[in-house]
């Protein structure tokens, strides 16, 4: 009975596959501004949602899209079981207070930007194990706090390189349940944490690519499964330059044909915004999978979906101490069964 679950090294197979019931999004004004502008629940007009900080902003979009998305279920935070969510600023602030407000049971994930293809995994798991029945999933992140933290100030103005990404203003979350209608969780994958020996914060997409790579080939192997099974394989914020990486080292290996792949990062802005290399930031992924994704399954246009949330796993004090930036990636399927 142990194994009836697992495939291969890394994947899981669920049994009993967990719907995705509900789900919201909310993004900050420059995403709203972007091509799927009119597929999400609501679009701030500015950076600070009525708050005095960066930070209590970015927490309180949190806390809002998982009371959006309860509504849509009919559901209260009473009738929640556990969250599992996470951010990028230190001791995951703004999934710990979003929580205390929500008043809920909280298990708190850091997988960097790769948090919301974590959560939803440990989710799925928790249900189709028969833990829980009914959880929600999701994660944030805000352009400010994430280059105060990360980088510098935006205040100061520095200049980003061409290889910088822009963090998004977004947050995204999905309630898992054990029954009823909407698209299904049918398998995982826990990827590896890869480092290649880049070092510059500045050039994320490539520390991530690798790892973006590693996962989708592992999904693949230990399912069985040819790259055209999926309408779309998705990624979640490797932004232009690890876009181009990923599909040079897809060429090599054979993994997936171009067209049935993109990247949230590239996808989430049009060209003309001016954000360098792409979006990035937990919100990338999870706003792109709760906004148009969803909705073009629930609305017969995608019946397969693999999304791939990259995260790079550096600090600023392991970049201060010449530290590498170590990546992982974690693989969901969704799929209309």
């Amino acid at each position: 009975m142990r194994d009836i679950k697992k495939r291969g090294k890394q994947t899981v197979v669920f049994e009993r596959p967990p719907v995705i019931t509900s789900y919201a999004s909310i993004v900050g004004p420059k995403e709203g501004q972007g091509p799927f502008g009119n597929y999400f629940d609501q679009v701030l007009p500015d950076y600070m949602f009525g708050e005095r900080t960066w930070e209590k902003a970015e927490s309180k979009m949190l806390k809002e899209t998982v009371k959006i998305a309860l509504n849509k279920a009919g559901l209260t935070e009473n009738e929640i079981e556990v969250m599992l969510a996470g951010d990028l600023l230190n001791q995951t602030i703004s999934a710990n207070y979003a929580a205390r407000d929500l008043n809920l049971p909280l298990l708190g994930l850091y997988g960097a930007c790769s948090t919301m293809a974590e959560s939803m995994l440990l989710g799925a798991m928790l249900v189709d194990g028969g833990f829980f029945n009914r959880v929600i999933a999701g994660t944030c992140s805000h352009h400010h706090t994430a280059e105060r933290q990360f980088r510098f100030p935006t205040e100061q103005g520095i200049q980003p390189t061409i290889t910088t990404q822009w963090t998004a203003t977004a947050a995204g979350a999905v309630l898992i349940e054990a029954s009823g209608q909407g698209p299904r969780i049918t398998a995982a994958t826990v990827g590896r944490v890869i480092d290649m020996g880049q070092k510059d914060m500045s050039n994320m997409g490539s520390a991530m690519a690798p790892a973006a790579v590693d996962t989708i080939k592992a999904h693949m192997d230990d399912l069985g499964r040819s790259p055209d099974y999926y309408d779309l394989v998705v990624t979640g914020d490797l932004g232009q330059i690890g876009k181009a990486i990923l599909e040079e080292l897809f060429a090599v290996k054979g993994i997936v044909p171009k067209p049935s792949y993109n990247d949230c990062g590239v996808l989430l802005y049009e060209e003309s915004q001016d954000v360098n290399a792409g979006g990035s930031g937990c919100g990338c992924a999870a706003c792109m999978l709760c906004g148009p994704f969803l909705k073009k399954m629930q609305e017969g246009n995608m019946q397969k979906l693999l999304l791939i949330a990259t995260g790079a796993l550096m600090s600023p004090t392991s970049i201060f101490q010449g530290e590498s930036i170590p990546a992982v990636a974690h693989a969901v399927a969704i799929e209309m069964v």
